[in-house]
């Protein structure tokens, strides 16, 4: 087994052990002896709807199941486990689409996006690291100047990865701050540049127009710009997330969903509530604050977490 494949179970592996302490969606499949009739499928709804599965991802995992396990009486519930396994993989691959930095765009330019509190600021730092060790130059964007804690919060993650920061004083324009950063950037061919972006939530269209204004001030340094927007979600807020999901979307045509704090008590449904209805591909996956607590995320891999199966 190759270090980077003994890292990616390794990273599932806990991750099983902190989604509901070991019980992925803390489902009861105690089915011996039964029909997958409608009855059960009554109860697995339940079931999916408490773990923050969202009912139109319920149904799409009951039709998978029902197609694999057909109305047969069930006398092997590791063979239902593996099933709706199998189901869960089946909605979420699609969007298991890893980050990818073309060589021919320079700088790159990512943009991360999600309200206050999901783990923006701790990401972009993760991300920093991570970039750095495939041997990329990197460059931190201050865009949340709504908060002098959150330029405070990006410059230590500047210095704890040795990248430069680029940041003005509070209150400053964020699109101006991200417009500096990708300038100089270029002038010193950088890579990479991640650019941190203000979340309040108590002006909500005035967050989703300062937001679409950095979009457009990036597209004049390079039309292409930004060539990530990233949003951060925070998996214990349920399907609230999934509304969060929705707005920034449509105000900023998202490219990547990063889920953080799976380690919070969330169960991880959400994820699947958010597979069924957006077409965003799913980056990575936090589950604490520590520097190898993020991982790219696997469908296969989370599948087998979120049903506590082994992998």
């Amino acid at each position: 087994m190759s270090g980077e494949t003994k890292n990616k179970h390794g990273f599932f592996s806990r991750l099983r052990q902190k989604l509901s302490g070991g019980t992925g969606l803390g489902l009861s499949l105690g089915w011996a002896g039964r029909k997958m009739d409608a009855e059960l499928e009554e109860e697995l709804e339940t079931q999916l709807l408490l773990a923050d599965v969202g009912i139109e991802a319920a149904e799409t995992i009951i039709a998978g199941l029902r197609k694999r396990v057909g109305g047969k009486s069930i006398t092997d519930e590791s063979e239902v486990r593996k099933a709706l396994q199998q189901s869960l993989a089946d909605l979420l691959r699609p969007h298991a689409e890893p980050l990818v930095i073309p060589d021919a765009c320079r700088p790159f330019l990512l943009l991360v996006v999600g309200v206050n509190g999901s783990g923006k600021t701790t990401t972009i730092g993760k991300l920093a690291r991570m970039l750095k060790a495939q041997g990329l130059s990197v460059m931190l964007a201050a865009g949340d100047t709504f908060r002098a804690a959150a330029i405070e919060q990006l410059q230590a993650w500047g210095e704890r990865n040795d990248v430069p920061v680029v940041a003005q004083e509070p209150g400053a324009d964020p699109a101006a701050v991200i417009f500096d950063a990708f300038e100089s950037a270029r002038a010193r061919h950088i890579d990479v540049v991640l650019a941190d972006t203000a979340g309040r939530l108590q002006n909500k269209s005035g967050l989703m127009a300062e937001l679409a204004k950095v979009v457009r001030v990036a597209a004049r340094l390079d039309p292409d710009a930004p060539h990530e927007t990233m949003l951060v979600l925070d998996a214990s807020l349920g399907q609230n997330a999934v509304n969060q999901a929705i707005e920034f979307h449509a105000a900023v045509g998202l490219t990547g969903i990063t889920m953080t704090k799976l380690d919070g008590g969330g169960k991880g449904g959400v994820l699947l509530s958010i597979a069924e209805r957006m077409d965003v591909p799913f980056r990575f996956i936090g589950i604490g604050e520590g520097i190898e607590d993020m991982g790219v995320f696997d469908a296969e891999q989370f599948a087998a977490a979120l049903v506590g199966g082994a992998d």
